[in-house]
């Protein structure tokens, strides 16, 4: 959702400036800021954004700056006369000389004034090109970093798909090391002679069972498949790449649950931090 898209351009007699940006939020959030004469605009504005930006936390900006010939000031006359009435009674009552009172007075709040500015449809219609170009820039900004952001979400998942490939060879010496660890410790505790091997295999299968992983890594490659073809569906995924990283982060920690062996558990922290940068990174997909 991160964004950013900036256009300038002259109307009239200012030089006006328009920016649009935006970061990450699970709602859309806008923030207005713009003069007080353009605040009638402020609904339509409202709804272009929404649809443009669809989702993140927006920042509108509009300024412009202005000529100094184009400054108007007009003086209050009613309400100076009445500051320097006020003042000569001060004077007066207090002993003191009537000096520059008309100075003082021009300083007091609300002495000048400016005149209330009308919108202008033509600078409106000017303003409303330079946010089109803005909201291309700013579009163009996040499709850069979409593509940077597929990039990485294949490669992480990748990343996950070839640690699983390689427990193969590890839970086959796990199975092995079992088998021989159980058979080592029968032999300590009872006559070999007098070991079933039919009831050997038996309490070996019964235990392999119980640390079996093949039904998670199974699950773990269909998310991994699901998660790539969502991808591959266009905008508007996020949330739905968020839930199907939830679902392979469950199956990564049972097979972490039931690995009870050191290099599969280097294996398996190694899927969990490529997951954990996924989901730091789906919080940026619209």
């Amino acid at each position: 959702m991160t964004g950013f898209g900036k256009a300038e351009g002259v109307i009239g007699n200012r030089k006006y400036s328009v920016e649009v940006r935006s970061l990450n939020s699970k709602q859309f959030d806008l923030n207005l800021r713009m003069p007080s004469v353009f605040r009638e605009k402020e609904m339509g504005l409202r709804k272009l954004l929404r649809e443009s930006v669809i989702r993140g936390k927006c920042d509108f900006f509009l300024s412009y700056e202005q000529d100094p010939s184009e400054a108007k000031h007009e003086i209050n006359a009613k309400l100076v006369q009445t500051y320097i009435t006020q003042l000569e009674a001060l004077a007066e009552g207090a002993g003191l000389k009537e000096e520059n009172l008309l100075g003082m007075a021009i300083r007091m709040p609300d002495a000048l004034q400016s005149p209330q500015e009308q919108l202008d449809d033509d600078v409106w219609s000017g303003i409303e090109k330079l946010l089109t170009h803005a909201l291309v820039a700013f579009n163009e900004f996040r499709e850069t970093e979409g593509a940077a952001t597929l990039e990485d979400f294949n490669n992480r998942i990748k990343t996950i798909r070839h640690a699983s490939i390689n427990l193969d060879p590890l839970l086959d010496e796990r199975l092995a090391r079992i088998k021989s660890r159980i058979k080592t410790n029968l032999s300590e505790a009872i006559d070999k002679s007098k070991i079933d091997e039919n009831r050997f295999e038996q309490e070996v299968i019964f235990y392999i069972e119980k640390t079996d992983v093949s039904e998670e890594r199974s699950r773990l490659t269909a998310h991994c498949d699901h998660f790539d073809e969502i991808l591959a569906d266009g905008i508007g995924q996020g949330k739905k790449l968020g839930f199907i990283a939830q679902e392979i982060g469950r199956e990564i920690n049972t097979l972490g649950s039931k690995a009870n062996d050191a290099d599969i558990q280097r294996l398996v922290v190694q899927m969990k931090d490529e997951l954990e940068k996924i989901k730091e990174q789906v919080l940026n997909v619209l």
